[in-house]
């Protein structure tokens, strides 16, 4: 079936992306499979990481169907764009709907988009990840392929107003080699060491990140054991 609207949706975010100027570091997109179904997990530290997420995919000239939160779906704008491009709504309350749409997804050769973390981490370190995207490889038959964001936080994120101006921001997307599912594994040990990769993945980002805070105020971006001012990830279990 044609795509009607996710390539206008990614030449418009495109468009957008070069009206802020932002600057993309981004490695290891051969690594997302130019055919047949994936599994693509990135960390989630800002509103907009399923763009970006998705960005990585198209030099193999691949969609993302991302799985979000159902509310998203019953926005009146952004509602019928999710359903168009196909994304898969998740309600948290009835989550095996979702799962099932997924590896159904899967198995008929679709990349499917999953934040293990399941929100936003305000403390821009990894939370610890859920089994359902280890599960979904493991029963799809496909690979994992990890990913982690790094500067879109500074656009975006929870407790933060939105900060859309020409600022430059760098935004690191590093992406790793596809992990096996094996069936045999459990998915408490896979999930395990996906986190593992994902963390990699993400000090990378961050060791080649270009900037730096301007003050004291703009540390907020910045986790605190980099020496931000970002809650520590106990601190912002309790927020």
């Amino acid at each position: 079936m044609a795509e009607l609207v996710y390539p206008p949706v990614i030449a418009t975010a495109r468009a957008w992306f070069k009206a802020l100027d932002l600057r993309f570091d981004i490695d290891g997109t051969e690594h997302v499979p130019q055919r047949g179904g994936a599994v693509l997990v990135s960390n989630h530290i800002s509103y907009l990481d399923f763009i970006f997420s998705g960005l990585a995919a198209l030099p193999s000239k691949r969609l993302v169907r991302f799985m979000a939160k159902d509310s998203v779906f019953r926005h009146k704008v952004s509602g019928p764009l999710m359903r168009a491009m196909k994304h898969i709504p998740v309600d948290r309350s009835k989550g095996e709907g979702a799962y099932s749409h997924a590896l159904d997804s899967l198995r008929s050769g679709e990349i499917i988009g999953v934040f293990p973390e399941a929100t936003i981490s305000r403390s821009f370190t990894l939370k610890d990840f859920k089994s359902g995207a280890a599960r979904l490889a493991q029963e799809a038959g496909v690979p994992l392929v990890p990913m982690a964001l790094w500067g879109t936080q500074r656009l975006w994120t929870k407790g933060r107003k939105r900060d859309f101006g020409r600022n430059h921001f760098p935004v690191n997307i590093r992406v790793g080699e596809p992990m096996q599912a094996p069936a045999e594994e459990s998915a408490a040990g896979l999930t395990a060491r996906l986190r593992e990769r994902v963390q990699e993945l993400l000090e990378a980002a961050q060791r080649a990140y270009p900037a730096v805070p301007k003050d004291d105020s703009d540390r907020w971006w910045l986790p605190a054991h980099m020496g931000g001012t970002a809650p520590t990830a106990s601190e912002a279990q309790s927020m």
